[in-house]
């Protein structure tokens, strides 16, 4: 699959940059928000929800967790075990990677809200299904509409790759500002992945301190 396939089967359009972004005619996006919208009944429709076969192999749907009037809003790929288990996302130690880095920018987990992709596990980790992108990513977004974060930070080349609309790597993608609707958004590593591979982490920190300069 190429990449007009790519995103023709996600729906989306390119990325844009923040000088080049121009808001999307609402008849081109996924619908955001309902009329009726509130946090608990969001997160009771995510619990129930059975479209796709995800909902027959979890253990917890992993909703998302943190303080819902944040002004940060990180977006991660999808549950590991850890999370599957727990019900709460970037748990184990990618999760405690992540809480060091906030550390590291003068913020905790309680400050921001974290949400992933996909609200349930796939079966071995493997990377999550474009019908499951399409299918579970309205909860995001819905949460989103809710949250009105002033700053987004998508770890992961799944997580940029949805929100920006795009297929270009995840190095290409770093070090810019781009724009989700009207709310910047910066792209960085998973802590995941970092913790594969400790030195790109150097390029990670270089990450926070722009994120840092927004908050």
């Amino acid at each position: 699959m190429d990449k007009n396939d790519y995103l023709a089967a996600m729906g989306v359009q390119q990325w844009q940059l923040k000088e080049q972004a121009q808001t999307a005619e609402s008849s081109e996006t996924t619908p955001i928000s309902q009329a009726n919208d509130d946090w608990q009944t969001l997160q009771q429709q995510a619990e129930c929800c059975v479209a796709c076969d995800l909902s027959r192999t979890r253990t917890h749907v992993v909703f998302g967790i943190g303080n819902q009037q944040a002004d940060l809003l990180i977006v991660g790929e999808a549950p590991g075990a850890n999370e599957d288990k727990q019900g709460e996302p970037f748990v184990g130690r990618a999760g405690q990677l992540l809480n060091n880095m906030l550390h590291a920018i003068g913020l905790q987990r309680q400050d921001i809200y974290i949400a992933n992709i996909l609200k349930c596990r796939p079966p071995n980790n493997r990377n999550p299904k474009l019908e499951e992108v399409a299918l579970c990513t309205p909860f995001l977004e819905r949460q989103i509409n809710l949250l009105q974060p002033k700053i987004i930070l998508a770890l992961g080349k799944i997580a940029a790759h949805f929100l920006l609309r795009s297929t270009e790597s995840l190095g290409r993608m770093r070090g810019r500002e781009f724009q989700y609707h009207d709310t910047p958004l910066l792209v960085s590593y998973h802590p995941a992945y970092l913790l594969r591979s400790p030195r790109e982490k150097r390029k990670s920190w270089a990450d926070l301190q722009q994120l840092k300069k927004y908050l």
